[in-house]
């Protein structure tokens, strides 16, 4: 074997190992969507990083085959099982029904309409509102939302529960279909929450919840990885995790009171591969699964992540979902278009 070979299979040997680990901890990182955060409070950091683990796993494939490799067999069996058993991080075909008797429904975390000025960009608050009344939403569920004259939506019910009597911000759900129930679950300890409200169409009363769980403070843009803060942004990630963990048990005792139709909106901080996820989602169907197409990359992120749901019980039927592109928040908003007869 020449110097040329032996260095080649040296490197090939080395990127395997490498490969080996990527593909060890995406197999592990499936797993623990079945662990509840409050077990090990730290290995669900690696939920997060799903979406990453499968792109670099499929670049190793994708390698190995270049290279005529049988080491493509390792992360194309993981991937598989993926594919096969967990939510899809990529949809390649979409469904698109348009029925009169469809209800759309919006979820949009709208970070304050920008009141604190995030960017400097200025009109955010009025472009937000020009968007909604575009897309002209049947149900409307806002996270972050900031009650003020000029941040009013022309519905004829509605429902805003902020979080104290001293703010002007919290959840809020718009509808043209008449309210005749509400409630908030008022989340302790936390600025976020979930709220609900019963409506009215036709014959049925259905159930719509606003979903807003705790935010894990993670920002790529401003986070310092070094040694210093990594102990400071582990600690933060283990209290968000179990706060959450809490907020689903809390969520999902509520959630049995209702026997009916219902619809589950919002920001639930965490990916479609994490315990959060598989918690709520349990016995229901998921829009995107359902109609969606590409990544239904919801939040501003370096890579495709999806945090923004919306989940029906199993009988209702979905004939849409859209992602859209507006960057006019840290979150993109997204919408279905459901039939409940």
């Amino acid at each position: 074997m020449s110097r040329h070979q032996k260095k080649n299979s040296f490197l090939n040997k080395l990127l395997y190992f490498v490969n080996s680990i990527f593909a060890a901890t995406l197999l592990l990182s499936y797993f623990l969507s079945f662990v509840s955060p409050k077990t090990v409070p730290v290995f669900s950091v690696a939920s997060l990083a799903v979406p990453f683990l499968i792109f670099v796993n499929f670049a190793f494939l994708l390698y190995w085959v270049i290279k005529l490799k049988k080491y493509f067999i390792l992360s194309g069996i993981v991937l598989l099982i993926g594919w096969l058993f967990f939510p899809p991080l990529l949809k390649f075909t979409k469904k698109n029904i348009a029925l009169n008797s469809d209800v759309k429904i919006m979820s949009y975390n709208v970070r304050m309409f920008n009141v604190y000025k995030w960017t400097e960009e200025e009109g955010i608050g009025e472009k937000i509102i020009q968007f909604i009344k575009d897309k002209d939403p049947d149900i409307l569920a806002i996270q972050e939302y900031y009650h003020s004259k000029d941040t009013q939506l022309k519905y004829p019910y509605h429902y805003f529960a902020p979080k104290s009597k001293k703010n002007n911000f919290g959840l809020a759900l718009f509808s043209k279909y008449k309210i005749i129930n509400k409630g908030s679950l008022n989340f302790k300890n936390s600025a976020n929450n979930a709220i609900f409200i019963d409506i009215v169409k036709g014959k049925d009363t259905i159930r719509i919840y606003n979903l807003h769980l705790q935010s894990l403070k993670l920002n790529p843009q401003k986070e310092n990885f070094g040694e210093a803060n990594s102990e400071k942004l582990i600690g933060r990630l283990k209290r968000g995790f179990i706060q959450q963990a809490n907020q689903v048990e809390q969520f999902l005792k509520h959630e049995t009171t209702w026997k009916g139709k219902k619809v589950i909106c919002g920001d639930f901080n965490n990916t479609a591969f994490s315990w959060v996820y598989r918690q709520l989602a349990k016995n229901k169907k998921d829009a995107f699964n359902v109609a969606g197409i590409n990544f239904g990359k919801s939040y501003n992120y370096f890579f495709p992540v999806r945090i923004d749901f919306i989940l029906t019980d199993t009988k209702t039927k979905i004939h849409n979902f859209k992602t859209y592109s507006e960057k006019l928040s840290d979150h993109y908003p997204i919408m279905s278009r459901i039939n409940f007869e």
